[in-house]
C-alpha cells in the first residue's frame, strides 16, 4: 500500500513566557488510504498533530519536520497560497464541535456553498445542486430544508453530518476527523461512523480519526496510534488494541468503566516519568 500522507519527525513548540513548550514532540507515521486512529488523554497533542498537517498551527506556534509530505508534496515547503489551495481540496478537517464550527448568523446552504462559489467559480445554481448531493450523501432526510436552516436550528447529529458534508464537497484525498462523535448520542454516533466508513471506502479517502473514545476506534479503525504529552508511545493494529503491552495504554483501558463491572471507584492512571523520554 503506497503512502498518501508521510510524516517524520513532526514537533510543535509554542513560545511562552517561561520558555518553550513542546506538545508535539517528534511524532512519525504513515497514512495509506485507511482509517488511522489518534488517541489519548486530552492534552495529548492528538488535535495539534492534526491542526499541523493542516498548517493551521499559528505564531506562537512553530511546526517543524523532517518530512511531512501528502503525495510526495513536502506541505512545509509550500507557500501560504499553495497550502491553501490543497485545504479543502485534497485535505480537510471535520472540527470537534459543530457549535464552534459553523457561522452562527449564515445559513447552512451559503456555508456549503461558499466555497465552491469562491474557490472554484462555479455557479450558484450548480454549488446548491452539488451542496444538496453532499447532504444526501450523509444521510440528512429533507437537504432543502437543512440548505435554509441557521446552525442553531439543526441537533448536533444534524449539524456534525453538515459539517461533514461541508469538508467532502471538494473529495479531499485525506480527511481528518476531530473526535467528530464526542457530542452525540449512541445511536447517532453509529450512523455517523457509518457515513464516515462509507465514504472512506467508496472513495478511497485517508481518513485520520482523532478520538479518545478507545472502544470506538478499536471496532471502527485498522490501525492506533497512542499519544502521550506529544509523543507515541505506541501502535497497534485496532482490532489487537486490548493486547496493547505500553504501560499507558495498558493503563487507559483499565480505567474504562465497564457495565455489569465493581461499583468501586474506577482505577487511576499511575504515571511513569520513563514515558516521557
Amino acid at each position: 500500500m503506497s503512502a498518501l500522507l508521510e510524516v517524520e519527525d513532526l514537533r510543535v513548540t509554542f513560545d511562552t513566557e517561561a520558555g518553550p513548550v513542546e506538545a508535539v514532540r517528534g511524532v512519525s507515521f504513515t497514512l495509506g488510504r485507511e482509517r488511522l486512529a489518534i488517541v489519548g488523554e486530552s492534552g495529548s497533542g492528538k488535535t495539534i498533530t492534526g491542526r499541523s498537517i493542516l498548517r493551521l498551527v499559528r505564531p506562537p506556534g512553530r511546526v517543524s519536520a523532517k518530512r511531512m509530505a501528502l503525495d510526495g508534496v513536502e506541505l512545509l515547503e509550500l507557500s501560504e497560497r499553495r497550502m491553501r489551495a490543497l485545504r479543502g481540496q485534497r485535505i480537510a478537517m471535520v472540527m470537534q464541535d459543530p457549535k464552534f464550527s459553523l457561522n452562527p448568523v449564515m445559513k447552512t446552504g451559503a456555508q456549503l456553498t461558499e466555497g465552491l462559489r469562491l474557490r472554484d467559480r462555479m455557479g450558484a445554481r450548480d454549488a446548491r445542486r452539488r451542496a444538496l448531493e453532499m447532504l444526501e450523501a450523509v444521510q440528512i432526510r429533507d437537504p432543502e430544508r437543512v440548505m435554509e436552516a441557521y446552525p442553531h436550528e439543526l441537533s448536533g447529529g444534524m449539524g456534525q453530518r453538515v459539517m461533514i458534508a461541508m469538508m467532502l464537497i471538494p473529495n479531499p484525498d485525506l480527511l481528518i476527523a476531530d473526535e467528530p462523535t464526542s457530542a452525540l448520542d449512541v445511536t447517532v454516533q453509529t450512523e455517523v461512523l457509518n457515513i464516515l466508513d462509507k465514504l472512506v471506502r467508496e472513495r478511497g479517502m485517508g481518513l485520520i480519526f482523532i478520538s479518545h473514545d478507545l472502544p470506538l476506534v478499536a471496532q471502527f479503525c485498522d490501525r492506533v496510534l497512542v499519544m502521550y504529552k506529544g509523543r507515541v508511545v505506541e501502535e497497534i493494529a485496532a482490532d489487537r488494541l486490548s493486547e496493547a503491552r505500553h504501560p499507558y495504554t495498558r493503563g487507559l483501558l483499565g480505567c474504562l468503566p465497564r457495565i455489569g463491572g465493581a461499583r468501586g471507584p474506577l482505577p487511576v492512571l499511575k504515571r511513569d516519568p520513563a514515558w516521557e523520554m
